[in-house]
């Protein structure tokens, strides 16, 4: 099914509307774009994940009751629900939408921060001049971006497979806590 300009508007990170030459232009421009498509991510990937906990914990908690219960069509709604259930718990490992959300808020977030810093010249900007604490502001909101594309490709690629193997101890080198009095590995 083809998409709509306003879908992947949506779903696409955000493109600059101008020429970002000065610090007012990047922070009420791309900054803040960038704050408000993480910030409606966030929102949403939210969403999913606690309707994907929800479906799973209600519709198994509902099932051993149908399946005990003596109605005509209690087992194939006890069936269906099951179905229901691992699809659910399937999506979500796959889609990940815990870990995505918590990605996009903590960018989100990190990038208000840097914000607040910048317009108030504290932490990495104090005493700075006003083009060195600009391009410093790019440095780490460009880098901060970088950051948060690479840990969701991780989460959506990478993620479930390492710590897969991280458990297993199939990874070479991969640190393994020890728990105290025991000799078992820390999952």
């Amino acid at each position: 099914m083809p998409s709509t300009h306003a879908q992947e508007s949506v779903d696409s990170h955000p493109l600059p509307n101008q020429s970002l030459t000065t610090a007012h232009d990047y922070v009420e421009g791309r900054l803040a774009q960038y704050q408000k498509w993480y910030d409606r991510k966030a929102v949403k990937t939210k969403a999913m994940h606690l309707r994907m906990r929800t479906l799973s914990v209600v519709g198994g908690a509902l099932v051993p009751v149908l399946v005990n219960v003596d109605l005509p069509a209690s087992k194939l709604i006890a069936t269906v629900l099951s179905l229901i259930v691992v699809g659910s718990v399937s999506l979500e490992s796959v889609y990940r939408y815990r870990e995505q959300w918590k990605n996009y808020r903590s960018t989100e977030q990190l990038l208000g921060h840097e914000r607040i810093y910048f317009q108030t010249k504290v932490g990495p900007y104090a005493g700075l001049a006003e083009n060195e604490a600009f391009t410093t502001l790019v440095a780490r909101v460009e880098s901060a971006i970088a950051n948060e594309n690479s840990a969701t490709l991780n989460v959506l690629t990478l993620g479930g497979q390492v710590n897969a193997d991280v458990q297993a101890g199939q990874i070479p080198g991969a640190r393994q806590d020890l728990r105290p009095g025991g000799g078992s590995p820390v999952a």
